[in-house]
C-alpha cells in the first residue's frame, strides 16, 4: 500500500515565496527531497512519496512558478539562484540541516547547482535525466545534434508560449510527454491532475527557460556562446547517483560523456528502454534504484 500521501501543505519562506508540498511519513525521519521539472507538479513524485514515506520524510513541493506554489511574472524571478535559496529555506523551515535531493528535468538543474553551491546540505544526490550544467553549456555549443534537439527551448523562450500551451485544452502541453500520442502512464486520472495543475498558469515553467543562459544560442541572442564556464567551478562532491531513460528524445545519452570528471563520486544507471518520462513509466524500478543507493555504504 505504501504510506499515506498529504497535499495542500504551504510553507511561507523568509523571501516571500509561498510554496506548497506535499508530504509522506513523519518530520524527524531522514528528509528525502523531491524537485519536479516541467511542465509537472509535486505529483510527479506520487510513487516515490508512497514507497519512501514508510522510512523517511517523503517531501515533493511545487517549484516557485508551478501549480498551487507562488507564480510570479517577472522572468527575472527565476534565476537559478532564487530557486535554490528556496529550497535552502524550506529544507530549514522543516528543521534539518541535512536531506536527500532527488531530482528530475528542471528539478535536475536545480538539483545540480544546489550541489554545487551548498554541499554541505546533501546527504546524497539523485539526478533523473537532467545533464550536468557544464556539460550541457558545452553541447549547445559544440554539438549541432543537441542544439536540434533543444530548439523547442527557444520556442518556450519567446513571447506568447504559454498561451499557445494553453490552447486546445493544452494540446502542445501534453505533447511534451509524448509525439506519438499518449503514453500508457497518462491515463484518464492522470491527464486530469495535470490539467488541473496547468489550469494553475504556465507563465511560471517556461520563466525558467527565459531566465535561463543555456539553450541553443541564435544570431539574435549567443548565449550560451559567450558565457565564460570553468569545469573546475562545477565540481560537485556530494555522492550522486544519475538515473538515464536512454529513449530521450531532448537529452541524448552522450551528455554522460566526461561526467565522471565532474563529479567526485558517481554512479550512472542507464534504463535502455526508459524516455524522458522513465519515473512515470518505470516506478518499480526508479524505487529500487534509489534505495539500493541511499541504503548503499
Amino acid at each position: 500500500m505504501g504510506a499515506s500521501i498529504r497535499s495542500g501543505q504551504t510553507a511561507q519562506l523568509a523571501n516571500g515565496i509561498r510554496l506548497h508540498y506535499a508530504s509522506a511519513g513523519q518530520a524527524g525521519a531522514p528528509l528525502v527531497l523531491f524537485l519536479h521539472g516541467f511542465p509537472e507538479f509535486w505529483g510527479a513524485w506520487q510513487d516515490q512519496l508512497g514507497e519512501f514515506g514508510d522510512d523517511y520524510f517523503a517531501v515533493a513541493p511545487d517549484l516557485r512558478g508551478f501549480n498551487l506554489s507562488d507564480q510570479p511574472a517577472d522572468a527575472d524571478q527565476y534565476l537559478i539562484q532564487h530557486i535554490v535559496e528556496d529550497l535552502r529555506l524550506l529544507v530549514a523551515q522543516l528543521g534539518y540541516k541535512k536531506f536527500v535531493l532527488v531530482a528530475h528535468d528542471w528539478g535536475g538543474a536545480v538539483a545540480w547547482n544546489f550541489a554545487n553551491a551548498l554541499p554541505e546540505l546533501l546527504e546524497r544526490l539523485i539526478i533523473i535525466n537532467s545533464p550536468h550544467p557544464y556539460l550541457f553549456a558545452q553541447a549547445l555549443v559544440h554539438d549541432p545534434l543537441q542544439r536540434a534537439a533543444s530548439d523547442y527551448m527557444n520556442w518556450l523562450r519567446a513571447a506568447g508560449s504559454e498561451t499557445a500551451l494553453e490552447k486546445n485544452d493544452f494540446a502542445l502541453t501534453e505533447g511534451f510527454f509524448s509525439r506519438k500520442g499518449q503514453p500508457a502512464w497518462y491515463s484518464p486520472a492522470t491527464r486530469e491532475q495535470y490539467h488541473a495543475c496547468w489550469t494553475h498558469g504556465l507563465l511560471g515553467g517556461v520563466n525558467y527557460y527565459r531566465a535561463s543562459p543555456l539553450h541553443p544560442p541564435t544570431p539574435e541572442d549567443p548565449a550560451p556562446a559567450l558565457l565564460t564556464i570553468r569545469k573546475e567551478d562545477f565540481r560537485v562532491r556530494v555522492p550522486t547517483m544519475v538515473i538515464w531513460g536512454e529513449q530521450d528524445q531532448a537529452l541524448p545519452t552522450s551528455l554522460l560523456d566526461g561526467l565522471e570528471e565532474l563529479v567526485d563520486q558517481v554512479r550512472i544507471e542507464r534504463i535502455p528502454e526508459g524516455s524522458h518520462w522513465v519515473v512515470h513509466e518505470q516506478p518499480a524500478r526508479i524505487n529500487q534504484l534509489l534505495r539500493q543507493f541511499l541504503t548503499a555504504p
